[in-house]
């Protein structure tokens, strides 16, 4: 059997590449030809050609986010997360029977793609995050490169920026002025796309900018995206023109109905009321101190890495990040930075303290843990929790929540979304520095010590 397939995360970082990884050696096993198309953060590497996709007898769509499809029009396509991947690729591979012919589906769609499309349809929720998500992937390199600029500002003095004509100042225009302003309105860019196609793009890019300049922030921008991704689908149903004014359809009826739709929904409805909620959600994090801070500490560590890169993860995430929109420090950043470092550093711990427990193959892979860890890639974890979840994921789940736990006590907080112990070298970037890496130390300690006490000899 000949297979295609085409793998892409939230982040294109990890996951990506291990669930390729999982389908090649399950390929290999069972004597299947198999070519995996790899769409990381680096863009798409291994790409399919038309002749392998032609040859194929099926295709296997692993991701998270929205893949475009129409090339794989005709052929039997199996979606599945990139999880389910990473964890079953035999089985993935056991079910290719279960794929469905994927026809184009286009304004003209026919009665057969509509069946086709019921078929292959998720839970509601399934569909809400994974148009979510797609929006939240293309953010995270703004996000991420908008952040490092600014605190590299920082490294000129927390408030050099201010004077025109300086180097800090130049860096604060470009990550905090430009990458960071186009956060919110390309997240609910892409939200759109995934639900609307191509017409979604431009009202929901218009709807973030409006639930930036209504300071709505990203709760603004996620319903701007969902309304105006909803609101061209509505459009593209119900607006049926005469064959010779098809044309006017994508460039003028669709762009102008919509935005106009969108904008003054952000306007006169939304952007009011979820402004009044952002600012008690941003001042009750300002004011959140003793054993409340530390609650959410723990919460948030125990989400960043209770499932390494899946749905917890990518929630906590986003809402340290909306934390950060003001342009502050945020502790709720610095927790859950500190606990998504922890169960790749605990883990490389683990193989050195209690080697008896790992197999050698494992013990190098503790390596590059290290690595990982220090980079703030939490799904370095990911091969030790595979193979040994009943224990691993414990371990690693109680520290990192003890290191947000710890972080929110100290009062720690991180200027920058992303960057992990490289970070700590910009002046300014992390507050109360010594404390936020000793938060770090301790919950990669703890989570050593219950792979220690839980985990088998071998």
């Amino acid at each position: 059997m000949k297979i295609v397939a085409v793998t892409s995360c939230i982040a294109g970082i990890a996951h990506t590449y291990m669930a390729a990884e999982s389908l090649e050696i399950a390929a290999k096993k069972k004597g299947y030809q198999i070519k995996v198309e790899t769409m990381g953060s680096i863009g798409s590497e291994n790409v399919l050609t038309e002749e392998e996709i032609k040859e194929a007898d099926v295709v296997v769509i692993a991701s998270d986010k929205d893949v475009q499809k129409e090339r794989f029009s005709g052929k039997p396509i199996l979606e599945v997360g990139t999880h389910d991947a990473m964890k079953n690729g035999e089985q993935i591979l056991e079910r290719v029977n279960e794929a469905v012919v994927y026809k184009n589906n286009n304004l003209n769609n026919s009665h057969t793609n509509s069946n086709t499309s019921k078929k292959q349809s998720t839970s509601l929720t399934a569909r809400l995050y994974k148009h979510l998500m797609n929006g939240v992937s293309h953010m995270i390199p703004f996000v991420v490169a908008g952040g490092i600029l600014i605190a590299l500002s920082f490294i000129f003095g927390i408030k050099a920026f201010q004077q025109e004509g300086t180097l800090a100042s130049a860096l604060m225009k470009i990550g905090g002025d430009s990458a960071f302003a186009l956060m919110i309105p390309i997240l609910a860019g892409f939200i759109s796309f995934s639900i609307a196609d191509r017409p979604g793009l431009a009202p929901g890019m218009v709807g973030g900018m409006l639930a930036a300049s209504t300071n709505s922030g990203f709760l603004g921008g996620i319903l701007a995206g969902f309304l105006a991704g909803y609101v061209v689908k509505f459009l593209k149903e119900k607006i049926v023109l005469p064959p010779s004014l098809k044309g006017i359809m994508p460039i003028l009826v669709i762009p102008v109905i919509s935005c106009l739709v969108v904008g003054l929904t952000m306007i006169y409805v939304i952007g009011t009321p979820i402004s009044y909620l952002n600012n008690f959600l941003n001042n009750w994090l300002s004011n959140l101190s003793g054993a409340n801070a530390i609650v959410l500490g723990l919460v948030l560590g125990t989400m960043i890495s209770i499932d390494m890169g899946g749905v917890l993860n990518k929630v906590a995430y986003a809402f340290a990040v909306a934390s950060l929109t003001s342009g502050q420090p945020s502790m709720a950043m610095a927790a859950v930075m500190a606990g998504g470092m922890v169960p790749p550093l605990g883990l490389a711990l683990a193989t050195i303290i209690c080697k008896n427990k790992f197999t050698l193959e494992e013990r190098e892979a503790g390596k590059t843990a290290w690595i990982l860890g220090v980079s703030f890639i939490t799904e370095g974890a990911i091969p030790f929790a595979a193979a040994d979840p009943g224990r691993v994921l414990p371990s690693t789940t109680i520290g990192a929540a003890v290191a947000g736990a710890l972080s929110m006590l100290f009062k720690c907080k991180l200027a920058v979304p992303h960057g992990g112990a490289f970070v700590f070298l910009i002046p300014g970037a992390v507050t109360n520095l010594l404390l936020y890496i000793t938060a770090i130390i301790a919950g990669t300690i703890v989570t050593a010590v219950m792979v220690r006490i839980l985990k088998k000899d071998i």
